[in-house]
């Protein structure tokens, strides 16, 4: 009886392993252009466009910015793919994630290891940097949840605990094109490589 495949084929032609991935089989065309067609929320969002993981990440390394003002490129990097290995495993809600069980957090842990390692970064990030990166995350998903996924604020902070306002100031949840969060997420993570070198 022959293996069920284990492999899928990306737009770029390179063919990733999800049990066993390896960094060079990853392209961050692939990634954002994955991530931007995989929608939060599992798409019960609000608005004319889902919201995007693509644009999620690039909230999320903004409010990071703001969390770790002096943290360089390197960790700004791995705030942006945070999610990344959902651009071939989707974004699933946590609900989902924990009724699969263990097996959804081992493809994912391996996936993330091949990505960092393909951009530069150690497979495992610092304890202190996932923390700081986590909640970026948290703050993120607050706002998502009360501007454009119907929960009320009371709602938001009992799930994502109440974030300090500083973190969110001037910033606004963006529903916009795929092409759109794609050619954003391309570009910040084209720049943030070109300052680690």
């Amino acid at each position: 009886m022959a293996k069920p495949r284990a492999w899928q084929k990306m737009l770029s032609g390179r063919r990733l392993d999800l049990l066993d991935p390896t960094p060079m089989d990853i392209e961050i065309g692939d990634i954002a252009h994955g991530l931007a067609f995989v929608a939060r929320w599992n798409g019960q969002t609000l608005g004319d466009f889902a919201y995007s993981v693509a644009e999620h990440s690039l909230l999320v390394e903004d409010i990071f910015r703001r969390i770790a003002p002096g943290a360089p490129p390197k960790w700004q990097l791995a705030a942006l793919l945070h999610d990344a290995p959902e651009y071939v495993i989707g974004d699933m809600i946590s609900p989902v994630k924990n009724a699969v069980g263990p097996g959804y957090d081992e493809m994912d842990q391996r996936l993330s290891a091949a990505i960092h390692i393909r951009f530069g970064l150690p497979a495992v990030l610092p304890v202190s940097i996932k923390k700081q990166i986590k909640k970026a995350d948290k703050v993120s998903a607050w706002m998502e949840a009360t501007q454009i996924a119907g929960f009320d604020t009371a709602e938001a902070d009992r799930f994502f605990g109440r974030p300090d306002p500083a973190l969110m100031e001037g910033l606004q949840i963006r529903l916009r094109p795929p092409l759109d969060a794609r050619a954003d997420f391309t570009a910040r993570t084209d720049a943030l490589l070109e300052r680690m070198t």
